[in-house]
C-alpha cells in the first residue's frame, strides 16, 4: 500500500472518522515540524499490527511509534547471584512507525475488506501500483498536470520537483544578501539548461536557457503549497523579569516620593550580546555564469 497524507513522528498519529483527518493543517505541520515525518505522501508503507477496541480500530503501521522488544530480548538467565538478558535490548533504537485510528459512533460495525478499504482511503492507497500514482492524487490538478509533463511551477516543494524533474545532477549553494538558497541545474548544452531556485523547501524561481541563446524567468507565484511551519520559544506567552541591581530583600516596588514625583529608574544590566557570528560561507560560484557550450 501506499501513503496518502503526511504522517508525524512521535507519538501522535492520526485519526480518521467520517472521511475527515485529525490533526490536519496547521496543527500537523508543526508536529511534522517539531518531530519530523514518519511518511510522506507516496511512501510505501505496511500495516503491522490491528487492534479493536471499543469504537475504533488501531491501525499501527511500519512498526509502530513505540519500539517493540523481540520475544527473546525478555529472556534471562541467572547465575552468581544475579541475572542478565541472553539478548541485550537496543535501547537507543529510533522506531520511526506510525498509526491511524479508524473511529466510528459508539461501536465497530461488521465491514469486509473492500469498505475498509474505501474508509481508510484518505490516508492509505490499496490500489496504486506505483509511489508516483500514491502522490499524483494528492497534489492540485496543476500541479499533478505539471508533474505528468515534467515542468516546473514556482511555488512547488522540493518533494514536488524531484517528483517532476527527478534529482538535480548538479547543485549548488549560494547566497544573495542574508537569504540562502539552492540552484538546483537541470541539463547541459548543447540542451535546454533549466536553474530551479530553492530557498528552504520552496521554489522561487525558474531560469531557462535555451539552445538558441534566448532565457525566460518566472518568479511569480505559480502555485500556493502550504509549507511547514516551526514552533518558536517566542510563541508561548512567558512572563521574564528584567535584571535589576535591587539587593536580595528589598522590595520590588519602589517608595512613593514625595510630591507625587517619579522615583529614579532602576539600572538594569545590558543584555548579553550574541557570540554567534552572523552570516556563513559565501559561496562565489554562480550556476548562471556556468560556461554554456
Amino acid at each position: 500500500m501506499f501513503i496518502r497524507t503526511a504522517f508525524p513522528m512521535g507519538k501522535v498519529g492520526l485519526t480518521l472518522k467520517d472521511g475527515a483527518i485529525s490533526p490536519t493543517g496547521q496543527d500537523l505541520q508543526r508536529l511534522i515540524a517539531l518531530w519530523g515525518p514518519a511518511l510522506k505522501p507516496g511512501d510505501e508503507a505496511r500495516i503491522t499490527g490491528v487492534g479493536i477496541k471499543s469504537d475504533r480500530i488501531h491501525f499501527e503501521i511500519n512498526g509502530g511509534p513505540i519500539k517493540k522488544q523481540k520475544w527473546y530480548q525478555h529472556i534471562q538467565v541467572g547465575g552468581g547471584g544475579g541475572t542478565a538478558p541472553i539478548a541485550p535490548s537496543d535501547q537507543n533504537a529510533n522506531p520511526r512507525g506510525t498509526y491511524v485510528d479508524l473511529v466510528f459512533d459508539h461501536y465497530v460495525p461488521d465491514l469486509t475488506p473492500e469498505k475498509f478499504k474505501e474508509l481508510l482511503r484518505p490516508v492509505l492507497d490499496f490500489d496504486a501500483k506505483s509511489a508516483v500514482e500514491a502522490y499524483l492524487d494528492t497534489v492540485p490538478p496543476k500541479v499533478k498536470e505539471a508533474i505528468q509533463n515534467h515542468r516546473v511551477l514556482v511555488g512547488m516543494n522540493r518533494e514536488m520537483l524531484i517528483y517532476a524533474k527527478g534529482r538535480p545532477p548538479k547543485k549548488i549553494r549560494e547566497k544573495d544578501g542574508e537569504t540562502e538558497y539552492e540552484e538546483w541545474i537541470y541539463g547541459e548544452p548543447p540542451q535546454d539548461v533549466e536553474f530551479v531556485r530553492m530557498v528552504g523547501d520552496e521554489v522561487v524561481r525558474v531560469e531557462t536557457m535555451k539552445v538558441d541563446g534566448s532565457k525566460t524567468l518566472r518568479t511569480a507565484k505559480e502555485v500556493n503549497i502550504e509549507q511547514p511551519t516551526v514552533a518558536k520559544a517566542s510563541d508561548q506567552p512567558r512572563s521574564v523579569d528584567a535584571p535589576s541591581l535591587r539587593r536580595p530583600g528589598e522590595p520590588a516596588a519602589d517608595p512613593p516620593m514625595p510630591g507625587g514625583s517619579r522615583p529614579p529608574p532602576v539600572l538594569q544590566a545590558p543584555p548579553a550580546s550574541d557570540p554567534t557570528p552572523t552570516g556563513g560561507p559565501n559561496y562565489s560560484l554562480s550556476a548562471r555564469n556556468l560556461p554554456m557550450q
